[in-house]
């Protein structure tokens, strides 16, 4: 039968009126599993004689559905919902224990695990929206709409041949008379509803006040609101945006933390979209889009962002604007793109406006700063400091906070971590702003190989908004939820990427990167191009087929060695300006110019002048070694060595002598790999 049902129809001889069968309002549905040699292998198709929304009789052949008995909201803003489901008897043990509801947004397909509680064929779950616990810290959960489902299995114990399908939680007949039931915390309204008659749904509305909802609203507050908040008096305060609101990590983070440690007199504001951010004590969220939000672009002294701001933002005497953008550029970037392959083909247009805006424009390294100023077409001040972000990559004694960071993404102990994390495809999207996740790797393969002794965290770019395949089965973990990459790069032995910056920043740590780059011609010729010989460049192999990435991945030691000479030059001339105090650097130049600090008083040191020598993590160790997990472990001293020669030490400005000549490595090959 069709996922509508089978509506039924009265016929009577001699009468050519169509009769549409109706059951009374008293009548509750009926269920009645279908005889043995029916059944699927689950045993659970049932038939089931329904009254629909307008009272019509239907008739189903389904797999059993759960059924929600009854919900309420309780006043520390958790929902309880009760219900049952007659097919718990055809359930294994295991599947019996491992039963949990799962909320699916509709929109972006994310989803959130809520445990359940047996007592024969009920059930019971009790979950708080409005503080889900993420990777992102406890927030709640995104506007939209938000489906229940009841997961039989932990998808990380089972083959992915022998998984169960999801089953919609339907809403008993007797009960749906009392939706919709609503609760509204910080803002934000939860409404339960019977949406579709029932199905069990929670729609979450937006925390924007109604005098800021809609685009005649949003056009009061930019062309009225903002322009005379822009009269007021410039406030002691700093706002801080990374990736437009979807984070608290990157560069505005690193600054931001060390503006904290200072204790300087300023509010610290952080832009949070859809309040989908958790902000440290040390800073007040402010909502995109909000009146608050157009009030601090207008009156805040500092404001730094690493990516784009508003079109329509001016800014005004007093005021310091900071761009620190997200990355090295490999891939042309701005006024250097030839053909626009973007949603927004205004993109070009809207850079040249936005940059008269800036005063400061940071440069990671050597190599960005003519290429940020010529593509941005930028006329300020370029701040040659090294990236903030990477500040924690350059410093000793992070082992505490990579086990913190283990923990809490619930990473088994003794096994490598291997992240993907790839860029966003120009011509792959949706809409503007929400990009396609293009997918290559083969996980039933990755898992056979490498599922023993590795996890596969993967690592959506913030442009994306597709799931990630095969995530949550104990090999493939979703990160994209992780606030921070600085944080997931202490952690990761072998980096995974294609043409995404970072690159850049994962050398700092000295360890192994692939690349993976199956559409390498079209990226290169026809999307963006690039700044330089990336295929003789590159500190590790370019691999075109999964295949051959996985087996990359098993052979890494000996890549690792093959590509140390070409890794060593990727590190002094990507990472020249990185020593563990950009940050600081980035700080002292924003706030003499903001009036905040005396020149003489400036404390970073310059660049080249920190002793920033440490020893770096090693690969985390396989077989019968993995029980030292993160554990620094002694490197033996080489012949030579000496207070001169730090043996596997990650200097930042590595001598140029030692780059074979100045010349980059050329390939070698370690069985059929190229290297």
């Amino acid at each position: 039968m069709g996922s509508n049902g089978w509506k039924t129809t009265f016929h009577v001889e001699g009468r050519k009126m169509t009769i549409y069968p109706v059951v009374a309002e008293q009548v509750p549905d009926g269920h009645y599993r279908m005889p043995a040699p029916l059944q699927t292998r689950e045993g659970d198709r049932e038939v089931v004689v329904h009254r629909n929304g307008s009272g019509y009789l239907v008739l189903f052949e389904r797999a059993t559905l759960p059924e929600a008995t009854g919900s309420a909201w309780r006043e520390d803003g958790s929902l309880e919902i009760t219900g049952r489901y007659l097919a718990a008897d055809r359930l294994t043990g295991r599947e019996y224990r491992d039963a949990h509801l799962v909320l699916r947004s509709r929109a972006h397909g994310a989803e959130r695990a809520v445990p359940l509680q047996w007592d024969g064929d009920e059930f019971r779950s009790v979950l708080t929206p409005a503080a889900m616990r993420t990777l992102a810290g406890d927030i709640p959960l995104a506007s939209g709409r938000w489906d229940f489902f009841l997961r039989r299995q932990d998808l990380s114990a089972v083959a992915r041949e022998d998984r169960l399908e999801d089953l919609t939680v339907k809403i008993e007949q007797d009960i749906v008379a009392a939706f919709p039931e609503e609760y509204e915390a910080d803002d934000r309204r939860y409404e339960l509803q019977a949406e579709a008659y029932d199905r069990l749904s929670l729609l979450v509305h937006s925390a924007m006040p109604d005098h800021a909802r809609g685009p005649y609203r949003q056009k009061l507050l930019r062309t009225k609101a903002y322009p005379a908040a822009r009269h007021e008096k410039v406030r002691p305060a700093i706002l801080l945006d990374a990736f437009k609101g979807t984070q608290y990590s990157d560069s505005p983070r690193a600054l931001h933390e060390e503006l904290v440690r200072r204790g300087l007199d300023l509010e610290h504001l952080w832009v949070v979209r859809d309040d989908q951010v958790q902000v440290p004590p040390t800073a007040t969220p402010v909502r995109m889009w909000s009146p608050q939000w157009y009030e601090a672009l207008a009156t805040s002294r500092y404001v730094v962002a690493n990516n784009h701001l508003p079109d329509w933002f001016q800014k005004r005497d007093g005021q310091v604007v900071v761009q620190t953008w997200h990355g090295t550029p490999l891939k042309k970037i701005g006024h250097d793109i030839e053909a626009i392959h973007f949603a927004d083909q205004r993109y070009l247009e809207r850079v040249e406006k936005e940059v008269q805006n800036w005063d400061m424009l940071v440069s990671p390294n050597s190599f960005s700063t003519p290429i940020l100023k010529r593509a941005f077409g930028f006329p300020g001040e370029m701040i040659e400091c090294g990236y903030p972000r990477n500040d924690v990559l350059r410093r000793p004694g992070t082992e505490h906070q990579e086990r913190e960071i283990r923990r809490r993404i619930g990473l088994p102990d003794g096994k490598r971590v291997v992240m993907y994390a790839p860029t966003w495809r120009d011509d792959q999207y949706y809409a503007p702003g929400r990009y396609k996740l293009d997918f290559r790797i083969d996980l039933e393969d990755a898992r056979t190989r490498l599922g023993a002794d590795h996890v596969l965290l993967v690592r959506r770019h913030p442009n994306v908004v597709d799931p990630v395949p095969g995530a949550g089965d104990g090999f493939v973990f979703d990160v994209s939820d992780y606030p921070d990459m600085a944080d997931l790069s202490l952690i990761t032995d072998v980096m995974i990427t294609d043409y995404s910056s970072l690159m850049f920043d994962y050398v700092n740590t000295g360890r192994p990167i692939l690349f993976f780059t199956y559409d390498l011609d079209h990226y290169r010729d026809t999307l963006r191009g690039f700044y330089f010989d990336f295929e003789r460049r590159a500190p590790g192999p370019l691999v075109h087929t999964s295949e051959d990435l996985v087996s990359a991945v098993r052979e890494i030691d000996r890549i690792q060695d093959a590509y140390a000479e070409r890794y060593r030059w990727f590190q002094q001339e990507f990472c020249d300006l990185d020593d563990g105090f950009a940050a600081a650097r980035l700080a002292d130049r924003m706030l003499i110019a903001g009036g905040d600090l005396a020149p003489e008083e400036a404390r970073a040191p310059a660049v080249g002048s920190a002793d920033i020598r440490h020893q770096g993590r090693r690969l985390a160790p396989l077989g019968r070694d993995a029980g030292r997990g993160l554990a620094p472990q002694s490197t033996p001293a080489e012949p030579g060595a000496g207070p001169d020669r730090i043996v596997n030490a990650l200097p930042s400005q590595p001598a140029r002598g030692d780059a074979v000549g100045g010349q980059v490595p050329q390939d070698r090959f370690v069985e059929g790999l190229v290297v």
